[in-house]
């Protein structure tokens, strides 16, 4: 594929991936981040510390990528947390930072990405996450939060249909990741999705082959 990309939030390991895949496949990429740039981004063009739940900086941020690039055709929003808490021992302030770190980010990043993309098609991916249905113990923030992405990502799918702009979510169960395997060294990986594998997938979502797909949720569970 050709094409200019954002990559919301792409310095982690999942972002990272996004990136090499999506320059292998010809696409020039910027990356627009709240950490700042890391040595070695890999980035075409690198841009950190942004608030990516800030409309106006995303917006700035964004026109400063699309104009380096010259042009955008896509964006996929990788940016967002997790927490595990219980009802009984947690706090109400985690669902709203799960919903600022998770919904609002995509939310945001998509406002952004739309003046650039309407009248000229492209396409736009969120990550979402298997976990938002089927919710276990401990879930309920983070799963909330990403079944919000997945609302967003339908209803935009239904707001740009006529605009020729796609939206569409992945849905991976745990990514394997240096943090994850941290958080849970005594965990099964086996079934654990590479960042990889997610990246061939999300590449997919952002290039043409996928033309006729808009408004879904792929589910990730299976290491690649």
């Amino acid at each position: 594929m050709t094409g200019k990309i954002i990559v919301a939030g792409g310095f982690g390991a999942l972002g990272r991936a996004v990136v090499a895949e999506l320059q292998a496949r010809g696409a020039a990429v910027a990356v627009v981040d709240m950490a700042p740039v890391p040595a070695g981004s890999g980035a075409d063009v690198a841009i950190g510390g942004v608030d990516l739940a800030d409309p106006a900086q995303v917006a700035d941020a964004y026109a400063k990528a699309a104009g380096a690039l010259g042009g955008l055709d896509g964006v996929v929003n990788v940016a967002g947390g997790f927490t595990w808490e219980t009802m009984a021992d947690g706090s109400l302030d985690s669902w709203d930072r799960m919903y600022r770190m998770n919904v609002r980010t995509a939310a945001t990043s998509s406002a952004a990405a739309i003046p650039h993309l309407v009248g000229k098609g492209g396409a736009i991916v969120n990550v979402g996450a298997a976990a938002a249905t089927n919710v276990a113990m401990g879930m309920a923030p983070y799963a909330a939060s990403k079944a919000g992405v997945m609302a967003l990502t339908e209803s935009l799918a239904d707001e740009l249909r006529a605009q020729n702009v796609r939206v569409n979510a992945v849905l991976p169960t745990i990514i394997d990741t240096p943090a994850n395997r941290a958080d849970m060294p005594d965990a099964d990986t086996s079934g654990w999705v590479k960042p990889e594998s997610a990246a061939r997938v999300i590449a997919f979502l952002l290039s043409p082959d996928s033309g006729a797909v808009t408004g879904t949720g792929i589910r990730l569970s299976l290491a690649g």
